[in-house]
């Protein structure tokens, strides 16, 4: 959204505070050291958290899965929101002064959007990806130049959406009558100022149907419908340990990103209702504590960023596992024994994205068997490679399995 006319308040009562000869949004210094704490802790936790997310993605190949990889664009985007926009803004909010310039007074802005933009388009994509996986098993799954190019679209779409940003922010001096001076970043579009321009409007709430409303519908359609398909049918006949397993992996990871998309609706939510609020009712720019309140709601928004490696962790065996070699220095983190990377295998020129085939993969006591051979033929023999290590986040071709069991076994004889 408008991330600073997160400061309207300022350029509100800027009048006010030159007559008065002071600025009256200074806070006490025991609310300075505690906000500072707040966003200190969660700037830290953001960036560390993701920073390892990022490494856990790409030093592990067994985590180079399409979910992973969009999840990996996601830690990007919150590591560039937490360190390169909270800080300098939440500096803004608390002195009530722009000191950062006003080239980085446009550059902060956009790429609080930018970030805002592949966060959400990210998530949307993993939906879409899992509803594909679950609720059609047998269509081909995205490749890597799919991948690619829906993680490249996030960015961009970021880019156009984040662009008046670069276009409309501007920085201010405004004197006091004691001699101080105070810079104020903030929007002026070309038809008015901040809460004054239609233009702003329109773009404010344009941006919170792209980036909250449809977003959010969309993601709480699909993983409902996976959430009946998941939880809600039956299957058809005896389902083995391993398919049992299966499922319940598959549950695991859709659970994992419901939490990550309620969390991420629950944190963005107050901050898109504020814009929409001030922009109906700008006196309330001018209460006594607006100020702290738009400090927490703009906290609550960013710390969304913090929350997602810990989510990763608590709820994904992989990146715990990653998550405890990275700690391993620590004399109280134990890893067992094993590691999240496996030997790669050559099977078929047609493979997922995970490193895995999309096909010609059969399940028997919990090894996977996969075969070179397209189809397996009762008089040919073919080459197969076993692998003894569970494939959490793997989606098998069960119908397919089953439907070739009878083949397979004659081969085999």
């Amino acid at each position: 959204m408008d991330n600073s006319s997160e400061y309207d308040y300022t350029t509100n009562i800027s009048y006010n505070d030159t007559e008065e000869g002071g600025n009256q949004f200074i806070l006490p210094v025991w609310r300075q050291v505690l906000w500072s704490i707040l966003y200190a802790g969660m700037v830290i936790v953001a960036t560390g958290g993701n920073l390892i997310v990022i490494w856990i993605v790409f030093s592990h190949k067994r985590m180079r899965t399409v979910t992973n990889y969009f999840l990996l664009n996601l830690s990007v985007a919150d590591t560039m929101v937490s360190t390169l926009n909270v800080t300098f803004n939440f500096v803004y909010m608390l002195n009530s002064h722009w000191p950062f310039g006003e080239l980085y007074c446009k550059i902060s802005q956009f790429i609080a959007v930018l970030s805002v933009c592949a966060s959400v388009f990210s998530l949307m994509s993993i939906s879409i990806d899992r509803y594909m996986a679950i609720m059609t098993p047998l269509r081909p799954r995205m490749g890597r130049t799919v991948t690619v190019l829906l993680a490249v679209t996030t960015w961009l779409l970021g880019v156009i959406i984040g662009s008046p940003s670069l276009m409309f922010f501007r920085t201010y001096t405004m004197p006091y009558k004691d001699g101080e001076e105070r810079v104020i970043c903030y929007p002026e579009w070309p038809d008015g100022t901040t809460n004054e321009s239609m233009m702003e409007y329109a773009y404010n709430v344009g941006f919170l149907f792209v980036t909250y409303v449809v977003p959010i519908g969309s993601m709480t359609y699909t993983y409902a419908r996976i959430g009946i398909e998941l939880w809600g049918s039956q299957s058809i006949g005896e389902c083995t340990q391993r398919q049992m397993e299966n499922i319940r992996s598959k549950r695991r990871v859709v659970k994992m990103m419901m939490v990550v998309v309620i969390i991420f609706a629950v944190c963005w939510l107050p901050y898109h209702l504020y814009f929409i609020v001030i922009s109906y009712f700008p006196e309330i720019t001018n209460s006594t504590y607006i100020q702290e309140t738009y400090l927490a709601i703009y906290w609550l928004a960013m710390s969304n960023s913090m929350y997602n490696p810990i989510i990763y962790c608590w709820m994904n065996a992989r990146f715990r596992r990653g998550f405890k070699q990275f700690f391993s220095c620590l004399p109280f983190i134990h890893v067992s024994p094993g590691a999240l990377t496996r030997r790669e295998v050559l099977t078929s020129r047609r493979r997922s994205y995970s490193g895995s085939p999309d096909h010609n993969r059969i399940i028997r006591n919990g090894t996977i068997r996969m075969n070179y051979m397209t189809r397996p033929s009762p008089t040919s023999s073919t080459n197969t490679c076993y692998s003894n290590l569970p494939d959490e986040l793997g989606y098998h071709r069960n119908l397919e399995a089953r439907r070739w069991k009878g083949e397979e076994l004659r081969s085999v004889s």
